[in-house]
């Protein structure tokens, strides 16, 4: 037993910052405090049975995989797993983001060539369809990607949406201060950044 200590602790490791949490994190999945965490990663105690069984599905490994030291094999599968996933999840978005152009062009073709609808600004559904993208993108990126990079999708929103309006404006109005609503952007992209900077802590479960 003395000797699965190590094995054990090497692995929750591992997993754990494979999965980007805390040990306090890992603590609150498993009801148990972050101190339980601490010295089960330092091998000064061993989970249960039982407990071993959560952690493993909590990972999404066998409880072999916890108390075994080469993982040769199940490394492999688990990474020839993970760029399937990543592929079908890349699939997917492109495919969502596609349908919002397919819908773009069969409403530009259906003002094209109405008789009663025709107008020279049927291009300017192309324009909506780019922050519309970014919104899908936003969304798949927030449940499947990487959370860091959400404030750069943001950003590309909010200046594609105002340069939307600006056209709309300019086409409409024929104003000249009609790019004064990018005016918008500058102080709204300030707080796009700073927010992106904040950094939240959980409370430590006991």
């Amino acid at each position: 037993m003395e000797d699965l200590k190590p094995i054990i602790a090497k692995n929750i490791i591992d997993l754990r910052h494979a999965a980007d949490i805390t040990q306090a994190q890992l603590a609150e999945k498993l009801n148990y405090s972050d101190k339980a965490v601490s010295k089960w990663e330092r091998g000064d105690a061993i989970p249960s049975i039982a407990t071993l069984k959560e952690i493993a599905d909590h990972f999404g490994v066998t409880v072999d995989y916890l108390i075994s030291a080469d993982h040769q094999a199940e490394n492999k599968i688990k990474r020839e797993f993970t760029e399937r996933q990543r592929r079908n999840r890349l699939i997917v978005t492109l495919l969502s983001t596609m349908i919002v152009w397919l819908a773009a062009t069969i409403i530009y073709v259906i003002i094209s060539v109405s008789t009663e609808f025709r107008v020279s600004k049927a291009w300017l559904v192309f324009v909506f369809a780019v922050p519309i993208s970014c919104i899908i993108t936003l969304i798949f990126n927030s449940i499947w990607g990487r959370k860091k990079l959400n404030f750069l999708i943001i950003s590309l929103l909010l200046w594609t949406v105002l340069i939307s309006l600006c056209l709309v404006l300019f086409l409409s109005l024929q104003k000249a201060y009609f790019w004064l609503v990018l005016a918008i952007g500058i102080p709204s992209q300030i707080m796009i950044l700073l927010s992106s900077g904040l950094k939240f802590r959980r409370n430590k479960g006991k």
